[in-house]
């Protein structure tokens, strides 16, 4: 998961000051110039004088731990406080102050430095662009009224910083956008999210802001490593966690999510919104089986490569469709085309899988079969759902017709294709009537992602329901769970609803 940069203070700017605020303090800050566009580096050069105390090098140590000095010992950022003479004298130190002049000293401190036969001598510090910290940066040359709040947080997605700046600071986003990329080294592009969003696949677009226009990324979330291009689909960092949530719920609780224990069967999962697959792929990797859906075929490209790298093929099956075309055929295609028993064994860990590699590379091939045999490793990495001696146990024949979870992360819109499951379980009905209802006796769970306006808890959970029951044409009370995602603006809110789907849901249809 990625940290964005921190914000700091003006309170907590570096300062030289003693623990006694009688003796002195005086703050660090680069040089100033508002009317700055194009970023000078060489603008930001700065010397600060301090005094130093020239000491022998043995006793450098010393001087360090000594109670009268240790609250005037030079204490900074990324500077060091112990340096060599300016003519390198061997045998000889400086030992920075947090001082200009000797007379911002206390006199005891330097009594004590006299003992120690200390000489009280000038120094100065060379300060530099690399120094000062990206906010410090954009306070010297943003506006006074702008400089407060400066827009140094942004979210991280593999080698892309991506920013979402206020209308006021876009006449200084190169400026910005550069300051970014030199302050943070693991970064090679800085983007701008513009207020054009693509309607139908709710990926942003955006602007380059400083670096190189490369948008393909590597993400790692999940233990799972995630590849697409950040211009063209959807992928949202700050998700990380609820991606994390659900999972652990389809695996730890399977179809019920008020149990204790550990499922008996392999979760079957269908996400209807699948994009890249933040949810499908970690959900594969630990032996979900998911049927994985995306309207934008942006998102499917990359979604198999995501599956093939992960090395869950076996798990999933993937399919670029309309939301409400998904839900119709996916719960007649679990009926009629399940997946196949082996698709269920449960993957190898990393260390079984190693375990399992070593054991058959010092197994050696019969020498006829040395020509045509894949390789060990080959061997191995093509098979990573085999299993022990005792081989696969396929799930009872029920269980791999039935749906256990729907996923439908499309805040802006999910709820509105609630109205799919009605006449996607009536179909599934008139065809198989008695069966349906023994295989499902047990509906699924859905889980919607919304938005809403409404601030407290308690409004918002009964708006997100009262929309949600208009949706689907059905009252909504069993396993009823509103979770709180994230705070998406002031006013806007994320949540994910999850609920059963009702169970005399298919016995109601007209």
């Amino acid at each position: 998961m990625f940290l964005p940069h921190r914000l700091i203070s003006r309170q907590t700017l570096p300062k030289l000051f003693t623990r006694n605020q009688r003796y002195f303090k005086m703050e660090l800050e680069p040089p100033v110039d508002r009317k700055m566009r194009d970023l000078d580096r060489a603008f930001f050069k700065k010397i600060v004088p301090v005094t130093a105390a020239q000491i022998e090098a043995r006793r450098t140590g010393e001087l360090l731990k000594a109670p009268v000095l240790r609250q005037h010992i030079l204490d900074l950022p990324k500077i060091t406080n112990v340096v060599r003479t300016s003519d390198g004298e061997e045998g000889k130190r400086l030992l920075l102050l947090g001082a200009n002049s000797p007379d911002q000293l206390p006199s005891d401190a330097k009594e004590y430095l006299e003992s120690k036969d200390a000489k009280l001598v000038s120094h100065s510090l060379e300060l530099d662009y690399d120094y000062w910290t990206a906010d410090q940066i954009l306070r010297a040359v943003l506006p006074p009224e702008l400089g407060e709040g400066s827009p140094t947080a942004f979210s991280i997605n593999g080698h892309i910083a991506h920013m979402n700046l206020r209308d006021e600071y876009l006449p200084y986003r190169f400026l910005i956008g550069q300051v970014i990329l030199d302050k943070n080294k693991a970064i090679r592009t800085v983007v701008n999210k513009l207020d054009v969003i693509d309607t139908e696949f709710r990926f942003f677009k955006m602007e380059v802001l400083a670096g190189e226009p490369e948008f393909i990324i590597k993400h790692s979330e999940s233990n799972c490593t995630f590849t697409l291009d950040f211009s063209t689909v959807y992928w949202n960092s700050r998700l990380a966690h609820e991606h994390e949530r659900l999972v652990d719920l389809f695996l730890k609780h399977g179809n019920n999510p008020t149990a204790n224990d550990a499922p008996h069967q392999v979760p079957l999962i269908a996400d209807v919104f699948a994009g890249v697959g933040p949810f499908a792929v970690p959900a594969a990797k630990r032996g979900a089986i998911v049927y994985a859906n995306d309207l934008n075929a942006e998102s499917t490209k990359w979604m198999e490569v995501n599956v093939k790298n992960n090395k869950v093929v076996p798990r999933v099956r993937i399919s670029t469709l309309d939301g409400r075309q998904f839900v119709k055929d996916v719960v007649q295609t679990a009926w009629a085309s399940p997946f196949p028993a082996d698709a269920y064994t449960k993957p190898l860990s990393v260390k079984e899988r190693r375990l399992k590699r070593s054991a058959a590379k010092s197994t050696p091939l019969p020498i006829s079969a040395t020509s045509t045999e894949a390789s060990t490793d080959d061997r191995v990495a093509s098979d990573e759902h085999v299993v022990h001696e005792s081989g696969p146990q396929p799930p009872p024949e029920r269980n791999s017709r039935r749906i256990d979870h729907f996923v439908m992360n499309l805040p802006a819109t999910a709820i509105e294709f609630l109205d799919a499951f009605r006449p996607a379980f009536a179909s599934l009905q008139s065809q198989y009537r008695e069966e349906v209802k023994e295989v499902y006796g047990i509906m699924p769970m859905v889980h919607v992602h919304c938005f809403t306006r409404e601030l407290g808890e308690d409004k918002a959970r009964k708006d997100i329901i009262h929309r949600a029951e208009a949706a689907l044409g059905h009252a909504i009370t069993e396993n009823v769970v509103v979770h709180h995602v994230r705070k998406v603006a002031p006013n806007k809110d994320m949540y994910c609803l999850s609920f059963r789907l009702p169970s005399n849901f298919v016995d109601s249809q007209d």
